[in-house]
């Protein structure tokens, strides 16, 4: 963590990963939409595809370490995941993220997101446990957009999380396994 001493926190997140078969199906499909929707932007590579769970940009060194130990409180059982639909959200214009999408299937996520959330609260960090939340993947950023359409859902069971670091691609900084 000492590497954001000189303030190079500002692509720094917490996230669900996908296993690696998991993010090549999610990339495969992807391509498969990004050529029905006629979209011209660059898909998100497999190894960075992730669920963002909270954003650690812009904190000091000492507030990343504090939310590190927040993250190592977290006692919980791994979980399954479930997306079923694609939507373009709004973003900026000229570069609206596309996206999975569910309902049903991510109640034990949001649960988790909770439990992550007040021990991010108990260290001190409020600001960063924020409470709105709209899981998703995002697949790629475009100019057009598309209204939501069902998918077949795809389904993982999330094993740990990760702080991430994003610059030319994810470093994971740390890991936190769930409980089988």
């Amino acid at each position: 963590m000492d590497k954001f001493a000189s303030g190079d926190s500002a692509r720094l997140f917490l996230a669900a990963v996908p296993n690696a078969g998991t993010a090549e199906r999610i990339h495969r499909l992807a391509g498969v939409l990004r050529r029905a929707h006629k979209f011209d932007g660059k898909l998100i590579p497999p190894e960075c595809l992730h669920i963002s769970l909270f954003f650690l940009g812009g904190l000091l060194e000492r507030h990343i370490h504090a939310a590190c130990e927040a993250a190592a409180d977290v006692r919980a059982e791994r979980f399954g995941v479930s997306f079923d639909r694609t939507v373009s959200f709004r973003g900026r214009s000229g570069n609206r993220p596309f996206v999975l999408i569910g309902d049903d299937g991510l109640g034990r996520l949001q649960s988790f997101r909770r439990m992550l959330g007040a021990a991010l609260t108990r260290r001190g960090l409020r600001r960063v446990a924020n409470t709105h939340f709209t899981p998703h993947v995002t697949l790629l950023y475009d100019a057009r957009s598309a209204d939501e359409h069902p998918i077949e859902p795809i389904f993982w069971t999330v094993t740990e999380f990760v702080l991430i670091h994003s610059r030319k691609g994810h470093d994971y900084l740390a890991r936190w396994s769930l409980q089988a």
